[in-house]
């Protein structure tokens, strides 16, 4: 688990060689390390210092501007406009390697269509769930920004409502009405420091994501399977595997997940009210909170900056979050194992280069690129490689036991997944006696119509068998 999992915790210390800062700041695209921290005042992750920095006189107007929305903001506890807006001029800019965003051509979008297709047919012989993808679509990084807007807001309103209210929450009752125009500003700025730096972390990650579920949720639109043409050329630069076979491979594993959301209803409630979980169990630090607030001079941005990069927000390590988080990450390594295991097995027959991009993306995984760091600091939570191969071993298993029906019928209901437990002694869970939750279902609704029926016999509703006296 991530020791400052929303970033507001102290920035790294510079190192004396800056050859070697350079060094470790490699593979962040142009992004912090910490894609939601504040960093320190004046330094690249400093929003002010980005929107001041460097700035020529022309370019006056246009910062005002960005200022004046920062304080007038109203809207909830992150200004999404804003964010969306940093997405966007950040995939303009680029990533590291000078590979620049462009339109997807009538080909590329034709070839995908063409990948999800065949990768469902695959798929169809492999796992008894029907198809999720209604449509397949080939997106630009900036279509993904857009498209995947919705779910960010999902995931990160209820941790950002959080520390927002702990920002209005810190004053005495009777000087809050007093002190209006300071709450309001407070969260102004917050919402828009939020924006700032989720809109960055968005954009570095639309550089980088090849669909719409690589961080194991469903981030696009339901039944739209989507794939990246220009991430995914970048993903197999230096593989040595033909394009068609990247492309259909990652094609299969954006279908099995939309398979597995498509048809089992309560799974992204179940992962999306994890994450609600955690943030109802932020405890803030309102001493120090409040300590800050009275120190805090509201004209001064940079002021405010550095209150927010010394902590003063850094959540507790309470129970209700650390079994939210357990809840979490099992549900993410079962989800990410049995695509695993299904893809495979889909695969392994037809493209000799399964195994290889198993592998690598494997890999992908376990170094932590921008859409585990993303997530990670957004909950606190870090996919553990360990678990998403123990849970597709068991998948594997499961299959070889029950067949694969009784291996996908355990995503009926919740109850009847594998636990954290089972995922370590996966021969104990695949060899268990399962209760079958719709016979269970079945036997519940004979017994509720049998209640309904009129009784037979004596005295029963109709029984013509009294004498008039009513003997």
């Amino acid at each position: 688990m991530s020791d400052n999992p929303f970033g507001f915790g102290l920035p790294p210390e510079e190192p004396e060689n800056g050859d070697e800062g350079k060094e470790k700041g490699k593979g962040n695209q142009g992004g912090p390390a910490n894609p939601f921290g504040f960093g320190g005042a004046g330094g690249a992750d400093n929003p002010f210092a980005a929107m001041f920095g460097s700035l020529n006189p022309n370019d006056l107007g246009a910062a005002f501007q960005q200022l004046g929305q920062m304080l007038s903001y109203e809207g909830g506890p992150v200004n999404w406009d804003m964010a969306k807006q940093i997405a966007r001029q950040t995939v303009a800019q680029g990533t590291a390697d000078g590979t620049k965003d462009e339109s997807v051509g009538p080909a590329e979008r034709s070839a995908v269509e063409e990948a999800v297709r065949l990768a469902d047919l695959w798929l169809d012989g492999v796992t008894s769930l029907p198809s999720g993808a209604s449509t397949a679509v080939a997106w630009s990084r900036a279509e993904w920004v857009e498209a995947t807007q919705p779910a960010w807001k999902e995931l990160v309103d209820p941790v950002a409502e959080r520390v927002g209210a702990a920002m209005g929450g810190v004053l005495p009752e009777e000087m809050q009405a007093m002190a209006g125009p300071l709450i309001g500003m407070m969260r102004s700025m917050g919402g828009a420091m939020f924006g700032q730096q989720i809109g960055q972390a968005v954009g570095v990650l639309a550089g980088e994501v090849v669909g719409s579920t690589d961080i194991g949720l469903p981030l696009g639109p339901a039944g739209k399977a989507a794939l990246l043409p220009l991430n995914i050329e970048a993903f197999g630069k230096d593989l040595g595997v033909p394009k068609d076979e990247i492309r259909l491979y990652l094609a299969l594993r954006e279908a099995a997940h939309h398979r597995l959301f498509a048809h089992v209803p309560w799974l992204r409630s179940h992962l999306f009210g994890a994450v609600e979980g955690y943030a109802r169990g932020i405890k803030v630090d309102t001493a120090k909170l409040e300590d800050a607030v009275g120190q805090l001079d509201v004209s001064n941005p940079e002021q405010l900056q550095e209150a927010l990069q010394q902590g003063m927000f850094q959540p507790e390590d309470t129970p209700e979050q650390k079994a939210a988080l357990a809840r979490l990450e099992t549900a993410l390594a079962l989800v990410e194992g049995w695509v695993d295991a299904v893809v495979h097995e889909a695969a392994k027959p037809r493209l000799t280069s399964a195994d290889a991009l198993r592998e690598t993306l494997r890999r992908r995984r376990a170094t932590g690129g921008p859409a585990e760091q993303t997530f990670a600091t957004l909950i606190g939570l870090q996919l553990r490689p360990r678990r998403l191969r123990d849970a597709s071993r068991l998948w594997a298993s499961l299959t070889d036991a029950r067949g694969v029906d009784g291996r996908d019928g355990l995503w009926e209901h919740p109850d009847m997944l594998p636990t954290a437990s089972d995922l370590d002694d996966p021969d104990g869970f695949v060899h268990r006696e399962q209760l079958d939750f719709s016979e269970l279902d079945k036997m519940l609704g004979e017994a509720a119509s049998r209640k309904d029926e009129p009784k037979d016999g004596p005295g029963a509703e109709g029984d013509d068998s009294k004498d008039d006296d009513g003997k």
